[in-house]
């Protein structure tokens, strides 16, 4: 969809908004307000061997404002200026819960609402876990919860993880990399 010209209603400190004027695939064109967002990281820590029976894992609880309460995530976070995904994903689990991984693989990225944001969340599975000291920001209200992955898997089947982000991830990690032998991650 050809972008024929663009205004900034609003610049944030996380998000600004566009009114975006765009050509359509039938010729025709129209305006779209579309949030405009740096991308995010986001991993799923695994404490024990992935590929064993049953391995633990840290899921965090946080304050979301915008859902009235506390969620069940995996650590995540905005992508800083010129900052790797990668990168992203690693300096967000310290930061978050203390841990330092050893190793990080990509999982997928994914559009978390492409009918007006451009956002991007890089998923990754990580491992080789070293405990530290986290580095929150004054307003992440975090908990730290280490759980068995049929614990995660459980939470998820009985609806108490509403985050997309963790969803998907924590399915993926479960069908491609867990079942995949690690194939899909890379």
């Amino acid at each position: 969809m050809p972008l024929i010209s663009t205004e900034r209603l609003h610049t944030g400190r996380i998000v600004n908004l566009d009114l975006d004027t765009v050509r359509f695939p039938d010729g025709s064109t129209g305006t779209l307000e579309m949030l405009r967002h740096p991308g995010a990281s986001a991993v799923v820590p695994f404490l024990d061997d992935p590929m064993s029976e049953d391995p633990r894992i840290v899921l965090i609880r946080q304050f979301r404002h915008a859902a009235d309460g506390d969620l069940w995530e995996i650590p995540a976070g905005r992508l800083d200026p010129g900052e790797a995904p990668e990168a992203c994903a690693r300096r967000e689990l310290r930061e978050e819960t203390g841990y330092t991984a050893g190793d990080c693989r990509r999982l997928v990225t994914i559009l978390t609402t492409p009918g007006f944001t451009d956002e991007r969340i890089h998923l990754f599975v990580a491992t080789g876990l070293r405990g530290g000291d986290h580095a929150r920001e004054a307003d992440e209200f975090v908990e730290v919860h280490e759980m068995r992955w049929s614990e995660a898997l459980r939470l998820v089947e009985q609806g108490q993880v509403a985050d997309a982000k963790t969803l998907v991830a924590l399915l993926h990690a479960e069908r491609f990399f867990r079942h995949g032998g690690g194939s899909r991650a890379g």
